[in-house]
């Protein structure tokens, strides 16, 4: 039986769950009765958007006909080659992928498991950022890739030109491409020839212990870890003895399987394909994605080449909306985010204390659309409300000494004059926009303090631009404004490059007098005053009225650059005097403003919990 292994991959949008459905449905893997759109997207988060979160690997069956690229030939009228009835059966191990930027570490392992690729392109909208990413991963793995144009069946759809941009812009031959459509199945047959055909089959055993590569993990409430695997070598079953190289525990092997696409058990795992094992294993600290597995009693002397760990951009802090005096909130929070780290390995969490808010998490994200999907994940499927503070950067100091450490969060910053400077992120990014949109978004690209790199032609109508931005700069709303300047039209992918010294500065936040750490935050100077009037405007409508006056403030250093005062509530002390000396009214006057000054010196401001999400929201008012 011959074994194909591949990925779907593509930019967001462009029908890659509903090719996967299409696959599905070709090789009788589900019926009609069981087909519904996404079948692989879990999630209710997953369908609701209509985006995929997690990659989802399915083994199906298929019968694969020598005639089955014969079609055309009717149709031109000459005779079916003999013998196309000798069909052969082969195993096709796909991975359904997530199009969004954010998740590209999801696409990075999942190609790693592979030997092949099909890069989908929507027939309405050609190349797009995105893209040409994954295509590029597919291209670094060595793996073959199938350029495949989807939605054919659209009236808007431009197949010729899509096929000519594949060509010009990722070097694939536009005769390659394979025209098919998700929605009405048209062109499957072909594309599944092609992946019998085209895609190479997996390498054999090179040495005689059993290695498997871990590319996925999820927990189970009853069966422990659910560990998803590809073997390189050897071969798995049940009740073997299996050794994790990376973290040295032992387990025994219980139960196997694979998804076609509903879990079948399986008595056994060969070489070359992919499934999922469950060991017992209770822990969530002993599987690791990308470690290796081996047999206990024969253990293979060198792991696999594990993933290169993802760099987490965007890091803010989780604490539970409510807090007891036991603590309870905050462990039902730390095992939420444990399990959710097992089955989304790409974000980190550490705990953190804040005077205001409690004890929490802080948590490093590979995007904003990451940090947004796991606090909804949170929140739906552990029942946890929580509090999140600004998004920050990871920023890196250079001491006096020469020697340098990363920031990931404001308060973590030493004190003004102990270190020499501050250096930010700076990100490579590639936007793709319609001509008639490009002087907007350069204009928008220079005030984010951008630098114009390199600028070329996709097509007639689009152009790529390259640029060199501050990940600072795009974290808030730049993703939101690019849509909104050019229709929707505009796509972006970003990579974080370097770090470069720049005139950065700490924003203090004083209510009252007092620092709040939480509400402090790193940014150039030159938009220094703008950003720190503007979220005092914002804490001024968020904190309530107290009955002493509050004054918020904006510090560098010991400078206060800006201030805003929330006004006391105030009695109408005067009200009794009906005429008289005008020294009476103020003697009462003057009283009443030495019981707010007393009443300031002692007071505590309530801050609600809005005020810390204030920092969030970029824009004016």
């Amino acid at each position: 039986m011959q074994i194909r292994n591949f990925s779907i991959i593509a930019h967001i949008d462009h029908g890659k769950s509903t090719l996967a459905d299409r696959l599905m449905q070709a090789t009788k893997a589900v019926s009609a009765r069981e087909a519904r759109a996404q079948l692989l997207d879990d999630m209710d988060i997953e369908r609701e958007r209509g985006i995929t979160i997690k990659a989802s690997a399915v083994t199906v069956m298929h019968q694969h006909h020598k005639g089955d690229k014969t079609d055309k030939l009717e149709e031109d009228g000459k005779a079916v080659p003999e013998g196309h009835d000798d069909g052969e059966t082969f195993m096709l191990n796909f991975i359904d992928t997530p199009g969004h930027v954010d998740f590209n570490y999801e696409v990075s392992r999942a190609l790693k498991a592979c030997e092949g690729a099909i890069l989908v392109v929507d027939a309405t909208q050609g190349v797009q950022a995105q893209t040409v990413v994954n295509a590029y991963l597919a291209i670094n793995e060595n793996l073959e890739i199938i350029p495949v144009i989807n939605k054919i069946d659209l009236p808007s759809a431009r197949c010729e030109e899509v096929a000519m941009e594949i060509e010009q812009v990722l070097g694939f031959k536009a005769e390659d491409c394979i025209l098919v459509s998700a929605k009405t199945g048209a062109g499957i047959p072909e594309l599944l020839a092609a992946i019998c055909e085209k895609i190479p089959a997996p390498r054999k055993a090179v040495i005689k212990q059993t290695r498997a590569l871990i590319f996925d993990a999820q927990y189970d409430d009853y069966r422990g870890v659910v560990v998803y695997c590809r073997m390189m070598d050897g071969e798995l079953k049940t009740g073997d003895k299996i050794r994790m190289m990376g973290t040295g525990r032992n387990f025994q092997i219980t139960e196997m399987g694979k998804r076609k696409p509903k879990p079948t058990r399986l008595t056994s795992i060969g070489t070359g394909e992919a499934g999922f094992f469950c060991a017992a294993i209770r822990s969530l600290g002993d599987v690791r994605v990308g470690d290796t597995v081996t047999l206990e009693i024969d253990p293979a002397t060198e792991p696999l080449a594990g993933y290169k760990p993802p760099v987490q951009m965007v890091f803010c802090d989780f604490y539970p909306a409510t807090s007891d005096a036991k603590g309870s909130d905050f462990e039902r929070l730390r095992i939420a985010i444990e399990k959710l780290s097992l089955n989304d390995s790409s974000f980190t969490f550490i705990p953190v204390h804040s005077e205001a808010l409690g004890f929490g998490f802080r948590c490093g994200f590979l995007g904003l659309l990451h940090m947004e999907i796991i606090q909804e994940r949170l929140e739906r499927e552990f029942q946890i409300e929580v509090v999140q503070t600004a998004p920050t950067v990871t920023y890196r100091v250079k001491m006096r000494d020469n020697t340098f450490f990363d920031v990931h969060n404001p308060a973590e910053l030493p004190a003004g004059g102990t270190y020499e400077e501050i250096l930010e992120p700076i990100c490579k990014i590639e936007i793709i926009v319609p001509n008639e949109h490009f002087g907007a978004v350069m204009k928008l690209c220079s005030d984010r303090r951008g630098v114009f790199k390199a600028q070329s032609l996709v097509g007639e109508t689009r152009q790529m631009i390259s640029l060199e931005i501050p990940l600072a700069e795009i974290i808030y709303d730049f993703y939101d404004k690019l849509k909104a300047l050019t229709s929707g039209y505009g796509t972006m992918d970003y990579e974080v490059i370097d770090f470069r010294s720049n005139d950065l500065v700490k924003l203090d936040i004083l209510i009252n007098g007092e620092p709040v750490e939480a509400l402090s935050f790193l940014c150039h100077r030159s938009s220094a005053e703008f950003r720190g009037r503007l979220l005092l405007r914002k804490l001024q409508k968020q904190i309530d009225r107290h009955q002493f006056e509050i004054p918020l403030q904006v510090a560098i250093g010991g400078k206060i650059i800006a201030r805003e005062t929330i006004k006391a509530f105030r009695k109408d002390v005067t009200s009794k005097c009906y005429g008289g000396d005008v020294s009476r009214k103020r003697k009462l006057l003057e009283k009443q403003k030495e019981g707010k000054k007393k009443m300031k010196a002692v007071g505590r401001v309530d801050i609600p919990q809005e005020a810390f999400m204030a920092v969030l929201d970029q824009g004016e008012d």
